[in-house]
């Protein structure tokens, strides 16, 4: 394969090289592109003799050189090709233009842009002009509304992936200012925030008949995904089919596509709306839907190519720190993989995708007669005492009927509330004689107690 305005061969990492330049290159271009380490201007595969220790020179380089920042902007792997390891540099067009290398500032010298197969100079009216339109709106820029913030649930992320943050981390994750104060983006990875985000189901395919509303949100924004990931693993039942040869199993949704599109509503969702993403599950699909349509500069057959503008390279960042995001621009090649184009829908504010269900989310017809034996079940027991109950009193009841072993944490999450709640509902229960444990914690069971 030979070079292209998206692709950029070199043979090996020099200190004569100047990678900054072609990096600023692609960072101006309205694509992004890929620079290859290992490979000569002719496409042969050289290899790189060390690529751990290549790899972090060329994040520090990237990082030291080249301003405004491209943190979240790039990112480095390595291949193997040939039987030999190379390098490929991932680069995304910035949306903070004009990008330039730090020594010789925003002039010609530092300034250049991907044409054809070579980094060229910018002209100075064209570095001025870019200049002159720099997004400023960005969450990057935006001074957090709170500036008493913690961020002890993200200190657990990076200390779980080994990375633990040091004194400097609002500075070093560029979660401040220019002026100092925490930014926006501070703001939504803070222990306490105002986002939150909704999880509905419906009964039918319509919005008419809401049977199910989850809030997850307040805290920091990779909890809520990790929260919102875990539900919506939890609504993604497996179907199985017994033929006379073997037993054939399929998710209601592609797993994988159902994350990366989760993800990718999160990371790239404009926050500066103040209004998060949101996923709603029908009796015939899955919808997911954030706000902001496509990045300025990116049409629609660029996005299913996989070229990435990260409108938020801050969270980009982070996410990708914590392996939420496993690499730049491979979410929506992923999701494309299972589903068509023709499920993402595309408006002036938002962007949606929807992912038909294999089956029936549920059977409605089967769910009402186990429901409705069940209450029955639980009003022949209680008797008058029903009328004193709250809908939740009874939807606890009723699952103790289906399964007197159930936990705590299993009622919270079929009922749609808090471990919390639970707690006070199950001890108005019991001082009612309704509800009693027999045995302890682990090996016990709850039982309804029977009324005259």
């Amino acid at each position: 394969m030979s070079e292209t305005n998206r692709i950029e061969y070199k043979a090996q990492l020099t200190k004569d090289l100047d990678l900054e330049k072609e990096v600023v290159a692609f960072l101006n271009y309205h694509e992004g592109g890929l620079v290859y380490i290992g490979i000569d201007k002719n496409g042969h595969t050289l290899g790189v003799s060390d690529p751990d220790a290549d790899m972090l020179k060329i994040k520090d380089r990237i990082k030291n050189n080249i301003a405004p920042s491209a943190m979240g902007l790039f990112d480095v792997v390595s291949e193997e090709k040939d039987g030999k390891s190379i390098i490929k540099i991932i680069v995304a067009s910035g949306s903070e233009k004009p990008y330039f290398k730090k020594k010789y500032g925003m002039t010609e010298k530092g300034c250049y842009l991907r044409i054809g197969t070579a980094a060229e100079p910018m002209p100075q009216k064209m570095i001025e002009e870019l200049f002159a339109s720099r997004t400023r709106n960005s969450i990057g820029k935006i001074k957090a509304n709170r500036q008493d913030l913690s961020f002890a649930q993200l200190r657990i992320y990076y200390e779980e992936k080994r990375k633990p943050l040091n004194q400097q981390f609002k500075k070093n994750l560029e979660l401040l200012t220019p002026q100092g104060d925490i930014n926006y983006a501070g703001y939504l990875l803070a222990d306490e925030n105002n986002i939150s985000v909704k999880v509905a189901k419906y009964k039918g395919n319509t919005r008419v008949d809401l049977i199910e509303s989850n809030e997850y949100g307040y805290v920091s924004l990779i909890k809520a995904t990790k929260s919102v990931l875990d539900k919506i693993e939890l609504e993604n039942r497996t179907l199985t089919q017994i033929t006379s040869k073997e037993r054939l199993e399929k998710r209601l949704w592609s797993s994988i596509a159902l994350r990366e599109a989760i993800i990718n509503a999160f990371v790239h969702n404009d926050y500066t709306r103040e209004v998060a993403p949101k996923c709603e599950i029908f009796q015939d699909r899955i919808e997911i839907t954030s706000v902001g349509s496509l990045p300025e500069g990116l049409s629609e057959s660029e996005f299913f190519e996989g070229f990435s503008i990260p409108r938020n390279k801050e969270l980009m960042r982070v996410f990708k720190d914590v392996d939420l995001v496993e690499q730049l621009g491979s979410g929506i090649p992923r999701i494309l993989e299972t589903y068509g184009k023709e499920c993402f829908q595309f408006s002036t504010n938002f962007l949606r995708m929807v992912f038909p269900s294999a089956e029936p989310v549920y059977n409605a017809q089967k769910e009402a007669l186990v429901n409705g034996v069940v209450k029955e079940l639980v009003i022949n027991l209680v008797k008058g005492l029903v009328k004193e109950l709250s809908d939740t009193q009874i939807k606890i009841l009723n699952l103790v009927s289906e399964d007197k072993y159930i936990t705590k944490s299993n009622m919270a999450k079929q009922i749609g509330t808090s471990t919390t709640t639970i707690d006070n509902h199950i001890e108005t229960l019991k001082n009612k004689n309704v509800l009693q444990r027999v045995g302890g914690r682990k090996t016990g069971y709850w039982e309804i107690i029977e009324q005259e």
